[in-house]
């Protein structure tokens, strides 16, 4: 897999995303640190992820309904 599929489509959201991805981290106890987080499990790394997603669909829908 080439790094290409990897591409931010807005790329000014990189520092908003990564705060969101601090934000479900912390609120799930996954301690990530600044930079490469390699060391955690992929369990955790995944949760984090699922989590995101999840909170990133409730968000839509949520605004959908109005």
């Amino acid at each position: 897999m080439s790094s290409r599929n990897n591409r931010l489509t807005v790329p000014e959201s990189r520092g908003a995303l990564e705060q969101f991805k601090n934000e479900v981290a912390s609120s799930m106890n996954i301690e990530l640190k600044q930079g490469y987080n390699g060391d955690i499990s992929a369990r955790d790394a995944g949760r984090v992820g699922g989590q995101m997603v999840k909170r990133m669909i409730e968000y839509a829908e949520s605004n959908m309904q109005r």
